[in-house]
């Protein structure tokens, strides 16, 4: 019989980094958790915990409103 392996859960970034909040100026922090097409990342892919998962898309949101990210592909 063969063994499932479970994959190591990876540890957020930004608590890794020891990061408070995270600010929507911050355009390159905040483009590695954006598709090609503008989409926000989910948790599970990033390795985000919850509570910055929830900062980084109130981030996005605000970055895409400030025109600093673009909401879609160009």
């Amino acid at each position: 019989m063969k063994k499932e392996r479970r994959k190591k859960r990876r540890q957020c970034n930004f608590c890794a980094d020891k990061i408070e909040s995270i600010d929507y100026k911050e355009i390159g922090r905040l483009r590695r958790y954006v598709t090609e097409r503008g989409k926000i990342l989910p948790r599970r892919i990033t390795g985000n915990c919850a509570h910055h998962q929830r900062q980084l898309t109130v981030a996005i949101k605000r970055a895409r409103t400030m025109a600093l990210l673009p909401y879609t592909a160009e």
